[in-house]
C-alpha cells in the first residue's frame, strides 16, 4: 500500500491537503504518482488565480498521460512550487514534502476531504 500520512486530508482524485495557517497546501498523492509513472512536466496556476473545488487547477504529465490536477478547495492560488515546474520528478520521489504543487487561500470550509483511513479504505476498494 502506498504511504498515506495520518495528518493530511484527500480527495477521491488523489489530491491530499494540508492546513498551515490561512492557506491549504495541495499535492498529489504517493497513490497517484505511482500510478502515473515518472513525472516529465507539471502545469500550475499563477499566484492570484481563482481555483474551485472539484475543477482542475493544473497538470501532471507522466511517461504514461497527462493528468488533470483538481482543486480540492475554492480559493485563490497564494503561491505555487516553482522548484516542482523545474524537476517534476519531485512529485516521485517526495510527493508529499518538495513535491507539492500550490498552496491556496481558501474561500469557506474546506468540504468532503477525506481522513487518511477513509481515503487508504477508498483506494484499496478501488484497486480490486
Amino acid at each position: 500500500m502506498s504511504e498515506v500520512p495520518a495528518e493530511l486530508k484527500y480527495t477521491k482524485e488523489h489530491e491530499w491537503t494540508r492546513a498551515e495557517g490561512g492557506r491549504v497546501v495541495i499535492g498529489i498523492t504517493d497513490f497517484a504518482q505511482d500510478q502515473l509513472g515518472d513525472v516529465v512536466f507539471v502545469e500550475l496556476p499563477e499566484a492570484g488565480t481563482a481555483v474551485e473545488a472539484g475543477k482542475p487547477l493544473g497538470e501532471v504529465e507522466s511517461t504514461k498521460s497527462v493528468s488533470d490536477v483538481y482543486s480540492p478547495i475554492s480559493g485563490t492560488v497564494v503561491e505555487k512550487n516553482t522548484e516542482v515546474e523545474q524537476t517534476p520528478e519531485l512529485i516521485n520521489s517526495d510527493p508529499y514534502g518538495k513535491g507539492w504543487l500550490v498552496a491556496i487561500e481558501p474561500v469557506g470550509e474546506l468540504g468532503d476531504l477525506l481522513s487518511a483511513d477513509d481515503y487508504r479504505a477508498f483506494v484499496e476498494s478501488d484497486a480490486r
